[in-house]
């Protein structure tokens, strides 16, 4: 509520205001840490699975032969969690939370000359980074006792099998309930039938404007506009609901938004790791078919076969066999070190990224912390991961540059059309001349400087002289900066000549073969042989066959879709389900392994897998059919009662409540103050600014980089799927704001975002420009409306801020928020303008803008 005395002058209401702003966001900063407490055990799952597959590593590789059972240098044991929280000789190793506390990584940084660890060579800077990262998330150390062993016993594989993910997927019966009325699908069927056994009983329905503002969120990562909502409220016939759901599946702004939950998983950014700043320069082309793939409703089990194995697929048409080219970015797209060194670790690093990925996302299990020994919780062999290494193993993925220093992701030239190909060869000429044109300016100025450094060899005999040779060297020095400038333009220009189009994708290795254990991860101790193959535990009846001259890769996407794997598709709808009600029905939703989270609706998870297979893995048909749900439509305003018999809402009494992730709440901004630009997609990384890049000579022996010091001004209109992301800072530009709400790291993959609560997110809300200047936007909006008074312009701001008509209290407040001014001065339009410009940013800051009821 906005208050205000008319008494006190515009001084105090400013004040007013900002304290109500602050305590919206104190509210949403309390509310966020009810939910983050919530999430403390998927966090701890990451965790462990973050240690087992990186950090565990690295300590046998490099650490336990001095501080392990047999030598403890120091007395410090580094084998087991008790070790380094006991520590050696000069206390504990590690600070959680703290890696500028931590000696451990004190002297792995060499910080003191006399505490450098190993001190044989140090470790990389992508190593020391995991370390950083692995103490600052907490250290969290699975290790028992003195052993360091996860689990002494190991895993029972008989007992493992029981486990319901790795049971076959059924088909439950759709269950009786008593409220027959209430059901408007079988999914509302096996929610109330829970509901009722547990004695609750479903939250009223939300009102029109809530599920409107709701489902558009959802499906768009956009609020519905002033006429959507006008027309959604006029339209009493019994399919409005449908009708305002095919409209937004069908609708851009819906590939917009579910592509970037894609993109979380994959790990993406328009970055190739994080040293030197190299730039991804076609990453975007993976951007946009995913995207366009959404919209497309491609199925699900084919949208998986092109990005695994896309290259092997035939094709129609030029751009069908671009697509399938692009698609598979998705197994090379992550983070990349391409400095490493050791060119058979970086190899293998990348086959351990793929399969981390394809076991993440794909299977909800952590198949990566098999690198160095069985899991140490979940029925997953060495030989299981080994058996996938081969396949990936056998796909060409990286690439070593002629200098031999550095490493890139592979790319392939993309076929085009003849039209397409006839556009880019005259962009080529128009590009070609510019070049000519550009280097006969550098010539002349060449010419031209050469001229006055001989004029300056000849010392002045009079003071004229003088004078003229003053003008001389400020000239020089101008011409000298002209060719700098110029010299630049031509590198840039050279390096950024219109080519044939290509694309960050993988193909088959010439010599496809099995791979060899690597012993503790080391490429260069091997072990036994392991044969192609797939995950035994999810692998329920005869597998497919790898030829020998084939990677597997096709095979693989043949195991994955198979009807039988009991995890790919109830992984695939869990996912969506969590999208759309805040929850997965798996919690978590990366990991469906023995420690993860049970279904709290098992049968309705069969359910849904099934039919989603049967129905020819359609996404929008699924997210049409749970939107529709009288589930979806409830309040998500709880009930004393249900809370305390239901605290965390996992029987779905009720919606729950979702703050805007950072991409909507930007959009959003942008739409209430009517800035939104529609894109087409296309390079994110703004390179052709000179001023971007860097290294692009040929004699550079470093790979080119770039910094972003210049945006396109179209960018900071544009929906935030199209800005660059990076990996090694913070996101530039028009992207700052996911800096502080939460977005994905790119460096993991992420199925679910954390939601924090921090005060940098009040300050930013409260400071930032994108608020203040959304916020004068808006209220120009207003301002500019032909409506001649206040009251249908609050109105409108209410329509087009929350979405939702304004109370008769609310009209009376800010009326009289808007009616106090400094009495003592004459009213001007600039006061009328900083007063609904307050008034509005209190609005895009408060509760019911941040949140989706």
């Amino acid at each position: 509520m906005i208050t205000a005395s008319t008494q006190s002058g515009q001084m105090r209401t400013h004040h007013l205001c900002r304290l109500a702003t602050v305590g919206r966001c104190l509210a949403v900063f309390l509310c966020a840490v009810v939910f983050l407490l919530a999430r403390a055990d998927g966090a701890e799952a990451d965790g462990i699975a973050f240690f087992e597959s990186k950090v565990r590593p690295l300590f046998v590789e490099h650490c336990l032969e001095c501080h392990g059972e047999k030598k403890q240098k120091g007395g410090l044991r580094l084998d087991s969690k008790a070790g380094w929280q006991k520590g050696g000789d000069s206390g504990p190793a590690i600070s959680p939370g703290k890696p500028d506390a931590s000696r451990l990584l004190k002297a792995v940084r060499y910080e003191d000359e006399d505490l450098q660890m190993p001190p044989k060579k140090k470790l990389s800077d992508t190593e020391i980074a995991v370390l950083e990262l692995w103490v600052k998330r907490g250290a969290i150390d699975p290790r028992d006792g003195a052993t360091g062993e996860t689990n002494p016993k190991g895993v029972d594989f008989a007992a493992a099998r029981q486990h319901w993910a790795f049971q076959p997927v059924t088909n439950p019966v759709p269950p009786l309930v008593k409220e027959q009325r209430w059901p408007r699908s079988t999914i509302d069927r096996f929610l109330l039938a829970k509901l009722e056994a547990n004695g609750l009983r479903p939250a009223s329905d939300a009102d029109r404007h809530t599920w409107l503002r709701r489902v558009s969120l959802d499906l768009t990562g956009l609020p519905p506009t002033p006429e959507e909502i006008s027309a959604f409220v006029d339209d009493s016939s019994p399919d409005a609901d449908e009708r305002v759901v095919d409209r937004l599946l069908a609708s851009r702004s819906f590939g917009e938004r579910w592509a970037r939950h894609w993109l979380d998983l994959v790990g993406y950014a328009d970055q190739l790791g994080t040293a030197n700043d190299v730039f991804a320069e076609h990453s975007w082309r993976f951007r946009d078919y995913v995207i366009a793939a959404f919209n497309a409703d491609k199925p699900f089990d084919r949208f998986i076969r092109e990005q695994i194995a896309g290259d092997l697929l035939p094709a129609d048409t030029p751009e069908h066999r671009a697509a399938q080219l692009t698609a598979t970015g998705f197994l090379v797209l992550g983070h990349l070190d391409v400095v490493e060194a050791d060119k058979a670790k970086l190899r293998m690093d990348v086959v351990d990224q793929q399969i981390e990925k394809v076991g993440k996302v794909l299977l909800g299990m952590t198949l990566n912390c098999t690198r160095c020994h069985d899991h140490k919780f979940d029925p997953i062999r060495l030989g299981d991961y080994y058996g996938l290494a081969g396949i990936f193993g056998s796909t060409e993925s990286v690439y070593v540059t002629g200098q031999g220093v550095w490493s890139s992701v592979l790319t392939v030239e993309l076929p085009e059309t003849p039209l397409q190909k006839e556009a880019r060869e005259q962009r080529a000429r128009e590009h070609a001349g510019k070049l000519a044109a550009t280097k006969a300016d550098h010539a002349a100025v060449t010419k031209r400087n050469e001229a006055v450094a001989a004029l300056l060899k000849t010392p002045p005999a009079t003071d004229d002289g003088k004078t003229n040779q003053a003008a001389l060297e400020k000239e020089l020095g101008s011409l000298q900066a002209r060719l700098r400038e110029l010299g630049t333009q031509i590198e840039h220009m050279e390096f950024f000549a219109p080519k044939p189009p290509r694309a960050f994708a993988v193909h088959e290795a010439t010599q496809p073969a099995d791979v060899r254990i690597n012993i503790r991860a080391n490429p260069r101790a091997l072990g036994d042989l392991v044969p192609r193959g797939f995950v035994q535990i999810a692998t329920l009846k005869t597998a497919p066959t790898i030829p020998g001259e084939q990677s597997g890769r096709l095979q693989l996407v043949d195991w994955l879709t198979n009807g039988d794997n009991p995890l790919t598709a109830r992984v695939l709808v869990n996912r969506i389900w969590q999208k759309l009600f805040g929850e997965g029905l798996v919690r978590s939703v990366d990991y469906f392994g023995l420690r993860g989270e049970t279904p709290s609706h098992p049968e309705l998870l069969d359910h849904l897998a099934t039919r989603f297979v049967s129905e020819g893995w359609s996404q929008k048909r699924l997210i049409r059919e749970l939107v529709l749900s009288h589930t979806y439509h409830l309040s998500s305003v709880a009930d004393p009662h249900a809370t305390k018999l239901d605290p965390d809402n996992r029987l779905m009494a009720r919606m729950n409540r979702v703050r805007l992730d950072a991409e909507s709440l930007r959009d959003a901004l942008l739409a209430a103050g009517g800035d939104l630009l529609p894109s087409d997609g296309g390079p994110s990384l703004p390179l052709e600014f000179a001023q971007n890049v860097g290294g692009l000579s040929p004699k550079n022996v470093n790979p080119p980089s770039f910094s972003l010091r210049k945006f396109r001004p179209e960018q900071s209109r544009i929906r935030t799927v199209y800005l660059p992301v990076v990996r090694s800072s913070a996101q530039q530009g028009p992207a700052d704001i996911l800096n502080f709400f939460d977005f994905a790291q790119p460096a993991q993959f992420t199925g679910q975002r954390p939601t924090t609560a921090v005060p940098t997110q009040a300050l930013f809300l409260l400071n930032s420009p994108l608020l203040n200047e959304q916020s004068g936007k808006l209220a120009d909006v207003l301002l500019a409306s032909p409506v001649g008074n206040d009251r249908d312009r609050l109105a409108a701001l209410w329509l087009r801020a929350l979405n939702r008509p304004i109370t008769a209290a609310e009209a009376r407040a800010a009326a009289e928020f808007l009616a106090v001014r400094d009495t003592a001065e004459p009213a001007k339009d600039s006061d009328a303008r900083t007063a609904w410009t307050r008034l509005c940013h209190a609005l895009l800051i408060s509760n019911e803008f941040l949140f989706r009821f």
